[in-house]
């Protein structure tokens, strides 16, 4: 298969939880996404997540995980963290390198600041150490929408906040088809991490992280501000900001240089 890429499900702590596995380098690195995740895990997305992340697969066996399928009211990002340590366990991942975007930057934090072993290098993409204006109206908004059941509604709006204004206007038209496509079963899923999300806050605990670190941020981000960016890189010690100019909160799809960006500080 194209670069090795193969999909995965893993049990626990009572429940499934889906991977893709790609690359065969000798490092590790682990790779987290975001609040989508809630709508749909990488179950069956090994193919493109192999063609989007290729530039890692020769240095890296890459794992790109899923929270887990049943996901309890209350659950934190802390909690988050802890599933994936016992992930990382169970596939025999001493130690690696890890990539969290957005809400899986969230989950990387405490990762780093609870199970420093595991952590060898740590990138933070467009995230936060704890909501602030922008963040909760941003989430709160989505929120809304899913309890209402208005899937285009969400869709656009995740649209609109996450890519730049010329992605926008040249994809809008793609909305109500995703608005039809994507919906899921349910939004309880979705609505447990959004919720997650509100109430992150690891801000007091950064400077508690040992990694090397590199945060990027889009001064352009319409998600969460790309003060939270500035403020992350503040908090952790010794480490790398970089900040895009042009580009919001969509910059690890739209900036071109974005995977050799990650590549070349891992390396």
């Amino acid at each position: 298969m194209l670069y090795q890429a193969k999909n995965g499900k893993l049990h626990i702590a009572g429940a499934d939880m889906d991977y893709v596995r790609l690359g065969n380098g000798a490092k590790t690195l682990v790779m987290l996404p975001g609040l989508g995740d809630g709508l749909q895990t990488v179950k069956g997305t090994a193919l493109p997540m192999a063609l989007m992340y290729r530039q890692f697969a020769k240095d890296f066996t890459v794992y790109m995980f899923s929270r887990k399928n049943e996901l309890s009211p209350g659950h934190t990002t802390r909690d988050m963290a802890r599933d994936l340590y016992d992930a990382m366990e169970q596939l025999g991942i001493s130690r690696a390198a890890v990539l969290g975007v957005s809400m899986g930057g969230m989950i990387a934090q405490y990762l780093a600041i609870d199970y420093p072993e595991k952590v060898e290098k740590l990138v933070l993409a467009v995230t936060s150490a704890r909501p602030n204006p922008i963040l909760t109206q941003s989430v709160e908004e989505w929120m809304e929408q899913a309890k209402q059941g208005k899937h285009t509604a969400l869709m656009d709006s995740n649209v609109r906040r996450i890519y730049s204004d010329e992605y926008y206007r040249k994809n809008q038209w793609l909305v109500p088809i995703m608005g039809k496509v994507t919906k899921p079963k349910s939004y309880d899923r979705f609505l447990v991490q959004a919720e997650a999300c509100l109430n992150h806050n690891a801000f007091e605990e950064l400077p508690r992280i040992q990694s090397t670190t590199l945060v990027i941020g889009g001064e352009r981000d319409h998600c969460l501000g790309g003060d939270a960016s500035a403020e992350i890189a503040k908090r952790i010690p010794e480490a790398q900001l970089y900040m895009y100019e042009q580009w919001g909160h969509g910059l690890y799809e739209e900036a071109k240089d974005f995977n050799q960006r990650v590549l070349s500080f891992l390396k």
